[in-house]
């Protein structure tokens, strides 16, 4: 993206605000007028006061310089407080956008993008940006203006010796622009390479149990300070390079009054101008140091701002590959037909991981899913609520294309209980109600009654208002199951997704999770990827995977009196759970 594009775009950000544009530039502007009418003060005062020894002069002068000072600080803080508004309020609509297109985007987005990386550029580079956009902008312009203002006051009293005194100028003006176009690929450097820091660290926390269990802390250390390092060599980088160039900056401007006092000084012993046109030009010159020790500052901060806002729209323009069509419909009155017609699927190019995959569920249906590690199985339910788009063939709901519905009609019939359901760190509560969030307390208690929930939650101190830990780690697996169950029924969907797996809990907390499955599978057409012997067996259909394709399909009895990978996998794997079943009955 252009350089001039990005600063275009971020300002469209403060237009809704012209008011406090209005005020604080108007503030800014006025400051800068006062800030430049100092030294022709100053001038009068040494003109008419020190050399005439006019006491009257020189009082009125310092009173004039006094008023200045106070009008100049009301314009100050004016500017200074609608700038720093102006900052932040940019800032929280730039974050807010950031984040509304972030979740509008695909699940093949956020597959291959790190979490780490989203977090640094929705933290520190919208922070970098926000340094610039209001107060920053504000300051760059005050800069470029009270150079403006100086120049010209200086032409205007005594052309000669404004040209001599000018002359480190345009060296001083092409060094800061040369400067700026040093730092802006630097700072980019250094902002990608914070975002890999943040994934560094993003990872290691998120696996801090399997970090501890392995003993690995020391190398996920290494490994942190490597990528730390590397961020701080780039930043030292441009340390190094504003430090160079600071004190030429500097330089240039003690060159400008070494060149004053050099010519002005003979001009004013021979009469050819007055010893306060030359105080006036010095104390110019002097006002020049800041703002061009500021333009430095200032043109790092607005490369840093390009940088950092390149990055953010990197992410805010990147094309959603499931996006709602104009004229999407929403799903009424719907039924749960699903069907698949000859669709083809894969998460890359020419990587295809289901082959021309048909079959249909009917209203209230169970479809089991089985098959080897890799076959399809995620895949096919993950076509359903279109988290991603066939690449050939037709997903469809009620005879519908999915394409065609608009999503949130659709997943608003979907329930999703997966094998590691994902609690939010909020109440037990409000993650049963989280896709009814107006649900009342006696519905929400009614679907964990449901779910086999509903003591254990009691038996908290809190009760339903217990707040579960980061992910829900407070609550052990059987629980944070039963919960996801209880949500998944408050949210009354005709289609279920389910990841039926148990492995992970006792026999006891198997069974109580068991019989909340059932409960949830009433009346609803459910897809399982199925892992247990019952399950296959209550299930109207089975669909056996393999490589991406259908190999087998059909109920339980029919599959195992076949010779295929079904029956190989009922000797491998189901057997015992027959033979377990048998015993107990």
């Amino acid at each position: 993206m252009a350089r001039l594009a990005i600063y275009g775009r971020l300002m469209r950000y403060l237009q809704p605000y012209w008011l406090q544009i209005v005020l604080a530039y108007a503030a800014m502007f006025f400051a800068t007028l006062l800030n430049i009418l100092i030294p022709q003060l100053l001038r009068g005062a040494v003109d008419r006061g020190l050399e005439q020894k006019d006491a009257t002069v020189l009082f009125m002068a310092a009173g004039a310089i006094l008023a200045v000072a106070v009008v100049r600080g009301v314009a100050g803080f004016f500017q200074r407080y609608f700038g720093e508004w102006l900052s932040y309020r940019a800032a929280y609509d730039l974050r807010n956008d950031f984040y509304t297109s972030l979740q509008g985007l695909s699940f093949a987005f956020h597959d291959q993008t790190h979490t780490g990386d989203l977090m640094s550029r929705a933290t520190g580079d919208i922070t970098e940006t926000e340094r610039f956009v209001g107060i920053g902008l504000m300051e760059l312009l005050a800069s470029v203006l009270l150079m403006i203002g100086v120049v010209t006051a200086m032409l205007l009293m005594d052309l000669r010796l404004a040209l001599l005194a000018l002359i480190p100028l345009p060296l001083l003006l092409v060094s800061t622009v040369r400067f700026g176009m040093a730092v802006r690929p630097r700072s980019r450097h250094v902002q990608d390479q914070l975002g890999v820091l943040s994934t560094t660290m993003q990872e290691s926390l998120t696996g801090i149990g399997v970090v501890k269990a392995f003993a690995r802390e020391p190398y996920e250390f290494e490994k942190f300070d490597r990528d730390n390092s590397i961020w701080f060599r780039l930043r030292e980088g441009l340390i190094r390079l504003w430090g160079n160039s600071w004190p030429f900056f500097t330089f240039l401007i003690a060159m400008s009054n070494f060149l004053l006092l050099l010519f002005g000084g003979p001009m004013v012993l021979n009469g050819q101008i007055t010893v306060g046109v030359l105080f006036a030009m010095i104390t110019y010159v002097l006002m020049l140091n800041g703002p061009a020790q500021r333009l430095g500052f200032l043109v790092n901060a607005a490369a840093t701002a390009d940088a950092s806002a390149s990055r953010v729209f990197e992410i805010m323009d990147t094309p959603n590959t499931v996006a709602e069509r104009p004229d999407a419909r929403p799903l009424t009155q719907p039924r749960g037909q699903v069907v698949f017609e000859e669709v083809s699927f894969g998460y890359r190019d020419g990587l295809n991981v289901l082959q021309d995959i048909c079959f249909s569920a009917q209203p209230g249906q169970v479809i089991a899913l089985m098959g080897p590690t890799g076959s399809g199985k995620s895949s096919i339910i993950n076509l359903i609520p279109r988290f991603y788009d066939p690449v050939a063939g037709r997903v469809l709901v009620d005879g519908v294309d999915v394409r065609e519905l608009t999503l949130d009609s659709l997943r608003g019939q979907i329930g999703i209980v997966l094998q590691e359901p994902f609690l939010f760190s909020a109440s037990i509560a409000e993650n049963i109600a989280y896709g009814r969030p107006n649900a009342s307390q006696a519905e929400i208690e009614r679907a964990a009654r449901a779910a086999n929930a509903h003591d254990f939650i009691v038996g908290f101190p809190a009760g339903y208002a217990t707040r579960v830990g980061e992910r829900g780690v407070t609550l052990s697996g059987g629980q944070k199951q039963r919960v996801a169950i209880a949500r998944a029924l408050l949210y009354d969907a005709r289609i279920l997704i389910l990841d039926d797996s148990t492995s992970s809990v006792d026999t006891e907390t198997e069974f109580i999770i068991q019989q909340a499955l059932q409960t949830l599978m009433q009346g609803r057409t459910t897809f399982v990827i199925a892992q247990r012997l019952l399950t296959l067996k209550h299930a109207d259909q089975i669909l056996v995977l393999e490589h991406g394709h259908i190999v087998q399909r059909g109920r339980h009895e029919a599959l195992l009196a076949e010779d295929g990978l079904y029956r190989q996998i009922y000797d491998l794997q189901l057997r015992d759970q027959e033979q377990f079943l048998a015993s107990e009955g």
